[in-house]
């Protein structure tokens, strides 16, 4: 059942990309208990196994049907384009109780059994005690789930918001929707997505947010419901090598050449990343990655380029020709 959002003239102007923590965290939930999205993750599930069973994550699972609706409230779309999650989890404790009960009762309504569960009585009963026990449980999750791995995952987001930024620019916006997902369709100024359930929207002015997820695949998730603005959450590119060990991946002969240390940056820089999400995903120090990155870029290998207040590196066509042992 298609999910349809018609864009007014105002609408073109206001659409922007955003990354969320917030709903990485939640997504990551989800994905728990989501066989069918386990297979790009394992890696990761199998490390933070224990620690996820150390969570009583019943509470978001009640609000997390397969199939309907998830509360608003909860994973609101984010303020700017990189929020950080100390600013997301304040607006969802800052959440108007009234409002997040009824939003949460059609979230327990599709979700089997949940409207008989003692938790969610007792939420619906005191909508104050909701919004603690939640947001208290969403961030034991993102510390002990996330928060390690967020400069990993959060290269590759804005990677993706680099690379669909530049497709926006090459074919527009007409061009880029069915492009992010093979359920997005766009005729006439309306953005279709198949999805689980059947949804009309006008815009009104308010634009579209476009948030890459790492988590979310299979699926796409298509808009909020007022006062929220539009959002389409999409999978992110590049998360089959998302847990890989770069340097594992280095070729024996750009080792000779390079160096070890040199050759795994150059070898991990699938998508454009950050010198500390570099650090982060290599086990090195910062300042080790910097001195190579420099050396790099020196040489012709990689170019530098500033998203908002950070750096990033890339690969230029002989980087990626030398990364890819066709040099």
């Amino acid at each position: 059942m298609p999910s349809r959002l018609h864009f007014g003239e105002d609408d073109f102007l206001r659409c922007r990309f955003a990354v969320s923590p917030l709903w990485e965290t939640q997504d990551a939930v989800r994905t728990l208990k989501r066989p069918d999205r386990h297979g790009y993750h394992a890696p990761w599930l199998r490390r933070i196994r224990e620690a996820a069973a150390g969570l009583d994550l019943t509470g978001l699972w009640l609000l997390m049907p397969r199939r309907g609706h998830s509360p608003d409230w909860l994973s609101p779309p984010p303020a700017g384009p990189t929020s950080s999650f100390e600013e997301e989890i304040a607006q969802v404790r800052a959440a108007d109780p009234e409002a997040a009960r009824e939003d949460s009762a059609r979230s327990l309504a599709d979700t089997p059994g949940a409207l008989d569960h003692p938790l969610a009585r007792a939420w619906l009963a005191d909508p104050e005690r909701m919004i603690r026990d939640l947001t208290d449980l969403l961030e034991r999750v993102w510390h002990a789930l996330l928060a390690p791995d967020w400069p990993r995952l959060r290269a590759l987001l804005e990677a993706d918001v680099t690379f669909h930024s530049r497709r926006l620019a090459e074919v527009g916006l007409g061009g880029l929707l069915p492009e992010i997902h093979r359920r997005c369709g766009w005729r006439a100024g309306t953005l279709t997505v198949e999805s689980n359930g059947e949804h009309e929207r006008r815009l009104g002015g308010q634009g579209l947010v476009l948030m890459p997820s790492v988590f979310v695949r299979p699926d796409v998730v298509s808009t909020f419901d007022p006062p929220w603005q539009p959002t389409l959450v999409y999978p992110a590119r590049g998360i089959a090598g998302l847990w890989a060990d770069p340097a594992d991946r280095s070729p024996d002969t750009l080792v000779r050449l390079l160096g070890r240390g040199r050759a795994a940056v150059l070898t991990a820089l699938d998508d454009p990343a950050t010198t500390t999400a570099l650090a982060h995903r290599l086990g090195l120090a910062p300042s080790s990655v910097s001195a190579h990155l420099t050396v790099l870029r020196d040489s012709g290998l990689l170019a530098a380029r500033r998203y908002g207040h950070q750096v990033l590196y890339e690969r230029t066509p002989l980087g990626m020709a030398l990364a890819s042992g066709g040099a």
